[in-house]
Order: structure tokens, then sequence, then C-alpha cells
């Protein structure tokens, strides 16, 4: 029976069962009505309209469960599907429904996919940049201001060792975005040691204290899950400097017969109910670009984790 004819019988049996009972019932009505039989008639309408009302609810209960799911569905948490309960109708529109996450999803993820390999190639583009261009320029300006000085009377050689050291400086933090734009660790030594390299970093330049807790044996993973590890444990450590207000991260990379797993644990003040922003919805990008599962819990001045489990048996989207 179809949405329509149902809602249908459910308003004749009420408004049936409504005649009958004015038809039998040894209830009559006075001109002018009288106020015991207006009270009746009011009561009568009173528990025909509930009784419509709680036979209408249990007819478009689940258009009410589909209307919450659509309410509620996030293409970076695939997987939300609605049980396809229900008569023929019903089903077929859940069903229809469902169909529509799913090509959403191998969209949104393709999309991704397309957008985070573009990011990729324009960091490696910029890094280059800044190494071959800027990084040489500073290097030469470094080295003109060293024989420059080496030839000066004090007190100009004074200010061009001053000057020196903030070139040198800025010489590194070139280098160290170079670093952080294009791992070019990864791609030499592997994940475990950019890893090593990474928290290093963080807790030399940004006085966290880092704590590495890596399983030895790990098994081998392509360049692109790899990365993706990479870039989900780069965010989560900025995240935990910049906005978690942490004293320590914990950084391990576990790994099982089924899975390999990222965790990235600090004891800041948590995200609290703030909706996500733009990093975290960038990190469950990348794990939909390699089918793995990302999860954030965070708890008020309990600290957050993030976690990405890889499965090693996969379907790439």
């Amino acid at each position: 029976m179809s949405l329509f004819w149902r809602i249908f019988a459910l308003n004749a049996v009420v408004l049936g069962s409504a005649t009958a009972l004015l038809l039998w019932a040894p209830v009559t009505v006075s001109v002018p009505v009288v106020l015991t039989e207006a009270v009746i008639l009011v009561a009568g309408l009173v528990v025909m309209l509930v009784a419509n009302a709680a036979l209408l609810r249990i007819g478009l209960a689940p258009l009410d469960r589909l209307t919450r799911l659509m309410a509620t569905v996030d293409l970076l948490r695939p997987g939300q599907r609605l049980p396809e309960r229900g008569r023929v109708e019903t089903a077929e529109l859940i069903r229809t429904f469902n169909a529509m996450l799913e090509r959403l999803e191998h969209e949104r993820a393709s999309s991704s996919a397309r957008v985070l390999l573009a990011q990729e190639a324009e960091r490696r583009r910029i890094a280059q940049e800044l190494h071959d261009e800027v990084g040489q320029s500073m290097t030469a300006i470094l080295l003109a201001l060293e024989r420059t000085a080496d030839e000066a009377d004090e007190p100009l050689r004074g200010e061009l060792r001053q000057m020196q050291e903030i070139t040198r400086g800025s010489l590194d933090e070139v280098r160290r975005l170079v670093r952080r734009l294009r791992p070019g660790v990864l791609e030499d030594l592997g994940l475990v040691s950019a890893l090593t390299s990474l928290t290093t970093e963080f807790a030399t330049h940004v006085g966290l204290r880092v704590v590495r807790r890596f399983d030895t044996g790990l098994p081998v993973l392509d360049q692109q899950t790899e990365l993706v590890l990479y870039r989900v444990a780069q965010e989560a450590l900025t995240n935990a400097a910049r906005h978690a207000e942490a004293g320590r991260v914990e950084v391990g990379l576990h790994h099982t017969a089924e899975s390999v797993v990222l965790a990235v644990a600090d004891d800041g003040r948590g995200t609290g109910a703030a909706p996500e922003g733009a990093g975290m919805r960038g990190m469950r990008e990348r794990a939909l670009l390699i089918g793995a599962t990302l999860d954030i819990t965070s708890r008020p001045r309990a600290g957050t984790q993030v976690r990405l489990t890889v499965p090693l048996l996969r379907k790439q989207p």
C-alpha cells in the first residue's frame, strides 16, 4: 500500500469510528446546544484528533528517521546508512537515499583525492623554489656579509656580524619551511625517520615535550599512505602547539596484522564543544584518501587524542 493510501486509511478509520459513535451512542444534539452536549462533542473531537495524530506518527515514523539522518549526515564520516525498514514505498525511498549517499561519498573521496594531490604538488613546487631561489640568494648574502665583516673595522664589523646572525636565522627558518612543505626525509629514509625528525623539530622550536612510541617492524606502506600519516601527525602536533596549550604530546605508531595506527595525544585544554576547524576537516579528507578511519576525542582539561587507523587490506577510493 502506498503512503497516500495508508494515510487515507488511517483517517478513514478515525472518521468512521467517530461516525459510528454518533450513530449508535445514546447522544443527542439539541438546538441550541446544551452545555453537557457541547462538552461531550468537544471531548470526542479531542479523542479523535489524538487518535489521528498517534496513527499518523506511526505511519510516518520511517520518514522521520530519514529526515533526522539527512540533517546529520557528514560526507567526511562515511558509512552512515538508514535501515531499509517500512513498507514498499518507504523502503524504496530509504534505499534511494542510501544509494545517493554512496555516490556522494565516492565523488567526495575522488574530488578530495584530486585536491590533496594538487596541494602536495604545489607544496613541492613552492619548496623547490624556496630552496633554489630564496635559499641560495640568502646563502650568497650570508657569504658576502662574512667577507665584508672580515675586512671591515669596528664598529661596522660588529653590525655586520649582527646582520650575519639575522640572515643565518632567516635562512634556517626558510630551510625549516622547506622541510615542512616537502618532507624529504620521508622520501629518503621512511615514515619512522620522518616522524622522528618532525617531533624533534616541534620539541626544539615550539618547546613541547614530545614522547615517541614507535613499534618496530612496521609493514611496508605505499608512498601515499606514509604521506597521509605524516601530514595527520603534523597537523595534530600543530593544533597541540597553537590551540591546545599543551605541555606534553605523545606520538605513537603501532601495527597489528590488520592495520597501522597513528595516535597523537596531548594534555591540553581540549576542544570542548567547538566545531571542527579546517585543520581537522583536512585530516578527515586525507583519511578518506587512503580509506582510513580518523577518530578525534577531546575532553575539557583532559587533552585531545587523534587516532588514525589504516587498514592494511583496503579498497582504494
